[in-house]
């Protein structure tokens, strides 16, 4: 499957709250990035970014060195759109995180809701890991939202891997240390539950 193709088709026929993952504020992800990034100049990055709003409330917080990576230009776009003047602060990339030319040594805070349990094979996960020691800065912080162990098996149409802490920290490999983790409900807009993972990192 073409998997640009797939996501774009998905951000140009759906509205934002069409979709499971939405929420309008990921406020979850909001708290573990401003306990990871205490200094407002940290530069952060959003992989798998799509429309979401997380953006928006960084601003808001004070954070001004914010990057937002999708593999849907559609995303991308509309999420500028809905910014405005505010958008042109924003780095902004567009491509596979396994692929797309990251700068070295440049984030000091890499967070993931979207992206890793949708990565089911092994090369696929290697090469994100990969991109993720490379872009992060010394002592980098991850902040990472997988499916957890009764999280869907799959999701707009595609199959997805689920995890706890362990088998989370045994995909990043040695080079990160996990400093703690917890299961959280997402409450979907169709009225289901799904059961997201989320992990604090660091690098080295």
């Amino acid at each position: 499957m073409d998997m640009q193709a797939h996501w774009e088709n998905v951000y140009q026929t759906k509205a934002p709250e069409e979709t499971s993952w939405y929420q309008p504020h990921l406020q979850t992800s909001l708290d573990w990035i401003s306990n990871a990034a205490a200094d407002q100049s940290a530069s952060i990055l959003d992989v798998g970014g799509g429309e979401s709003t997380l953006v928006d409330d960084l601003l808001a917080k004070g954070y001004r060195s914010l990057s937002v990576l999708d593999v849907a230009g559609a995303a991308i776009r509309k999420s500028q759109q809905r910014l405005g003047s505010a958008a042109q602060g924003i780095g902004w990339l567009v491509g596979d995180v396994a692929e797309v030319a990251l700068p070295a040594r440049a984030y000091d805070v890499w967070h993931d809701r979207a992206v890793f349990h949708f990565l089911t094979e092994p090369k696929q996960r290697l090469s994100y890991v990969r991109q993720l020691t490379s872009a992060l800065k010394p002592s980098g912080q991850v902040v990472m939202a997988t499916f957890g162990p009764e999280g869907p098996q799959k999701c707009s149409g595609l199959d997805t891997r689920r995890y706890d802490a362990e088998s989370l920290r045994h995909e990043l490999g040695p080079d990160f240390r996990l400093l703690r983790s917890s299961v959280v409900a997402h409450q979907t807009p169709f009225g289901t539950t799904q059961q997201f993972l989320y992990c604090h990192f660091s690098l080295g």
